[in-house]
């Protein structure tokens, strides 16, 4: 059992390292942007099913609440979190329009959506991010694997280099730490 959880531990570091050395100027480009969007007075949407849900609202959370500054709030929601929205939008519309309607009723141009999808195929993730581009939101999406669609539809893919949901699911909230961190530093400025 020991040897489990030592490759485990191995494997996910190896991921990181591999996604961070191939994407690390692209995270510094997306941190500038999302500082840029908050600055401008706009606002992040996030979304995503199972794993990915909870990662958008931990890092809405993240940006409302505080990552390690003190600061004002940022304008981040999680697209998975108002169960009344969801249950009519599933019942009336249909799954695949859950993210689609909401990033019509919340999405303005200059904001952000940032779409997860650990295989990249979700159609209700895929939607949400065609109404992002429709709306004139700058679209960021996180995947794994191949990239699936999702990585074709965005303008600033992230894709983790594995395909173990487990191990993309990782390197994601990681993925958002960083962004986080990096997103306090451009609206603070370094930390003493």
């Amino acid at each position: 059992m020991k040897n489990v959880v030592l490759n485990a531990f191995a494997e996910s570091a190896t991921v990181k390292q591999q996604f961070a050395r191939e994407h690390a100027d692209r995270i510094v480009q997306v941190a500038k942007l999302i500082a840029t969007a908050f600055r401008d007075g706009h606002k992040v949407l996030l979304f995503g099913n199972g794993g990915s849900a909870t990662d958008a609202t931990h890092l809405a959370a993240e940006f409302v609440g505080r990552y390690k500054r003190e600061r004002a709030p940022l304008p981040a929601i999680a697209l998975v979190t108002d169960i009344a929205a969801i249950t009519a939008i599933a019942n009336d519309y249909g799954f695949d329009e859950l993210f689609a309607r909401q990033v019509r009723a919340h999405g303005q141009k200059g904001d952000v959506a940032i779409a997860i999808s650990t295989s990249g195929n979700s159609p209700n993730v895929l939607k949400g991010v065609d109404a992002a581009r429709a709306c004139g939101l700058t679209t960021i999406g996180w995947t794994g694997g191949t990239g699936g669609k999702l990585a074709g539809l965005v303008e600033y893919p992230f894709v983790v280099p594995s395909t173990v949901t487990a191990r993309i699911q990782e390197s994601h909230i990681t993925l958002g730490h960083v962004l986080c961190e990096l997103i306090e530093e451009q609206l603070l400025g370094k930390a003493s």
